[in-house]
C-alpha cells in the first residue's frame, strides 16, 4: 500500500464519523505524533491513536473541510478549515506513511493564536475524558 492508498484510507476515516478501530488500523506501531499544543512528541500507536481520535472529534465535523493537499510519494500536506465555539480554525495536518500505508508520522500545525487556545482547551477535555 502506498502513500496514496493510506491517504486515501485517512479521508474515508475522517468522512466516516470517526471509527475507533478504521483509525487504529491506519497508525503504525511506532508512529508519532507532533501536536501544535504539546512540546514532546507523542510516540507509539496508543498515544496517537488517543491524540488524533480526539482532535477528529474535536476538530472533525459538519464545519471541517479540507481545502488542498499536497502528495508526493508517501507524505502529503493537507491544509484545513474548521470552526470551533465560533474560531474559525485553519490549520495543515502533515502526514507520512511507511512502506505498508501506515501512518509513521502525523504533524498538526493551527493558526491563529486564538485558534490554538480553543483547541488545546477542547483537546485537553476530550483527553481527559478518554483516560477517565
Amino acid at each position: 500500500m502506498t502513500g496514496h492508498a493510506g491517504l486515501a484510507a485517512w479521508h474515508a476515516y475522517m468522512a466516516g464519523g470517526g471509527d475507533p478501530q478504521a483509525l487504529r488500523d491506519l497508525l503504525a506501531e511506532d508512529a508519532v505524533f507532533h501536536s501544535p499544543v504539546v512540546h514532546t512528541p507523542q510516540e507509539g500507536r496508543d498515544k496517537v491513536f488517543a491524540y488524533l481520535h480526539a482532535a477528529s472529534h474535536v476538530l472533525g465535523g459538519d464545519d471541517f473541510r479540507y481545502l488542498r493537499e499536497i502528495v508526493d510519494g508517501g507524505q502529503a500536506v493537507l491544509e484545513f478549515q474548521s470552526n470551533l465555539d465560533g474560531i474559525q480554525i485553519n490549520g495543515v495536518d502533515i502526514i507520512t506513511w511507511d512502506e505498508h500505508g501506515k501512518i509513521k508520522d502525523f504533524k498538526v500545525m493551527v493558526r491563529p493564536l486564538k485558534a490554538i487556545n480553543k483547541v488545546w482547551e477542547k483537546m485537553a477535555a476530550m483527553l481527559a475524558a478518554q483516560a477517565g
